[in-house]
C-alpha cells in the first residue's frame, strides 16, 4: 500500500461516504488516535490511525 501523506488541516475523501451526503472530512488532530470532522455538517469523529489509513480514499488538500 502507498503511504499516503496528511497534516493538520488536510481534507481527505474516505470510502464511505457520511450519512448527511459528502465523504470530504478535515483532520483536526494527529497521534495514535485521528480526529476527522466532516466537512459539510461539522460532526467530529476520531478513529484509530490504523483504521483511518484502511478507509482513506485519497488526500485532496
Amino acid at each position: 500500500m502507498e503511504n499516503k501523506e496528511y497534516g493538520l488541516g488536510t481534507i481527505v475523501e474516505m470510502k464511505k461516504a457520511h450519512p448527511c451526503g459528502t465523504n470530504e472530512w478535515e483532520i483536526i488532530r494527529l497521534g495514535a488516535d485521528i480526529k476527522i470532522k466532516c466537512v459539510n455538517c461539522g460532526r467530529v469523529v476520531m478513529i484509530p490511525r490504523i483504521e483511518f489509513n484502511k478507509k482513506l480514499k485519497k488526500v485532496l488538500k
